[in-house]
C-alpha cells in the first residue's frame, strides 16, 4: 500500500470520527430500515407488540368485542326476562346469589345478562356511528384538501360552523328531530364527528401535497386526479383511521350519554348501558352497584380504545418512531 493511500485512508476514519452523533444514528437508523426492508404498517405492529399500553387497550377492546358479539352464548338468560320482577320491592332488590351473580336490576331482570346484553347494543351504534362520521368526514375533506381554493374555502366554512356547536349539543339537537329511535342516535353521533375527521383528513392531506413525490410525480406528467387519489389520499389515512379508533370510544359514551338523557332506543326490552344508568338512579342509596356496574363497563371500554388509539398513533408518529 502507498504512502498516499495511507494518508488517505487516516483522513476518511478522522473525518468519520468527527461526524455528529446525531448523523451517526440517523445513517444508523437507515441502514438498519433498508436492511430490514418494513413496511409502515409493519413496523408500526412491531412497535404496538412492544408497548404495555396497547397490550392493556388491546386485551380491554379485545374482551369487549367478545362479549358483544358472542352475547347469546355468554349471558345466562334472556334480556329484560321479566320472571323475577315480584322479589324486587321498592326499597331493596335481590341480592348476588349463585343463580344471579350480580343480582336483579331494578325490574327484576338479571343484571349480568343486562350488562352483557348492552354491550352488543353499544359496539353496534358506536361502530355504525363512527363509520359514517368518517365516510362523511372523509368526503369533506377529500374534497377541501384534493381541490383546494374556493372549494376549500367554502368547505371548511361549513366544517368550522359544525365545530362551533358542542358535540354532544350537536348529537342531541339532531337526536331530537329525528326522534327516539336507534337510527336516530347512530346519525346523531355521526353528524358530530364529521368535522373531526374533515379537519384531520384535510390537514394531512395538505401536508402531503407539500412532500417531494407529488413534486416528482407533476414534474413527470401524472395527472392532478391521479396523483391525489393514488398517492396523496392513501399516505393521508393513517392519521384518520387512528382518529378513528380514539373517536370510537368517545362514541360509546355518548351513546350512553344520549340513553341517558331518553334520546335512546324506546324499546324496554333492549339492554343498553346509559338506560340502566337511568333506571338505577332511583336505588343509587339502597342499592349502588346497579350504578357503579354498567358506568364501570363505559369507563373500561373507553379506556380500552383509548389506550390503543394513543398507541397506535405513537406508533406511525414518525417523530415517535426508535
Amino acid at each position: 500500500m502507498s504512502e498516499r493511500t495511507k494518508i488517505g485512508g487516516e483522513a476518511a476514519d478522522e473525518l468519520t470520527d468527527h461526524r455528529p452523533p446525531a448523523l451517526v444514528e440517523a445513517m444508523g437508523r437507515t441502514a438498519r430500515a433498508e436492511e430490514t426492508g418494513t413496511s409502515l404498517w409493519v413496523g408500526a405492529l412491531r412497535r404496538l407488540v412492544r408497548n404495555p399500553s396497547a397490550i392493556v387497550g388491546a386485551i380491554i377492546v379485545a374482551a369487549f368485542l367478545v362479549v358483544a358479539l358472542f352475547a347469546p352464548l355468554l349471558a345466562p338468560y334472556a334480556p329484560s326476562d321479566p320472571r323475577w320482577a315480584s322479589q324486587v320491592t321498592p326499597s331493596s332488590v335481590p341480592p348476588f346469589s349463585a343463580e344471579h351473580p350480580l343480582g336483579l336490576d331494578s325490574f327484576g331482570s338479571d343484571l349480568l345478562t343486562q350488562l352483557i346484553y348492552g354491550a352488543r347494543q353499544s359496539l353496534v351504534i358506536g361502530v355504525v356511528s363512527t363509520t359514517l362520521g368518517l365516510l362523511g368526514g372523509a368526503l369533506l375533506g377529500g374534497i377541501a384538501g384534493a381541490f383546494g381554493g374556493w372549494v376549500d374555502t367554502a368547505v371548511m366554512r361549513v366544517v368550522d360552523i359544525l365545530l362551533s356547536i358542542p358535540a354532544l349539543l350537536l348529537a342531541v339537537s339532531v337526536a331530537a328531530v329525528l326522534g327516539r329511535n336507534p337510527y336516530a342516535l347512530m346519525i346523531a353521533i355521526a353528524v358530530a364527528q364529521v368535522p373531526i375527521f374533515a379537519r384531520l383528513l384535510r390537514g394531512s392531506m395538505l401536508s402531503q401535497r407539500r412532500q417531494d413525490y407529488v413534486l416528482a410525480s407533476t414534474s413527470i406528467g401524472l395527472r392532478q386526479r391521479t396523483i391525489v387519489m393514488n398517492h396523496v389520499l392513501p399516505n393521508s389515512l393513517g392519521p384518520v383511521i387512528v382518529q378513528a379508533t380514539l373517536v370510537l370510544a368517545t362514541a360509546i359514551i355518548e351513546v350512553a350519554a344520549l340513553s341517558y338523557l331518553g334520546l335512546g332506543d324506546p324499546n324496554p326490552t333492549v339492554a343498553e348501558w346509559g338506560r340502566m344508568l337511568v333506571r338505577a338512579q332511583t336505588r343509587l342509596e339502597s342499592a349502588p352497584h346497579l350504578t357503579l356496574l354498567p358506568g364501570a363497563c363505559i369507563a373500561i371500554t373507553a379506556l380500552g380504545f383509548t389506550l390503543l388509539g394513543e398507541a397506535l398513533r405513537e406508533a406511525l408518529d414518525p417523530k415517535s418512531r426508535r
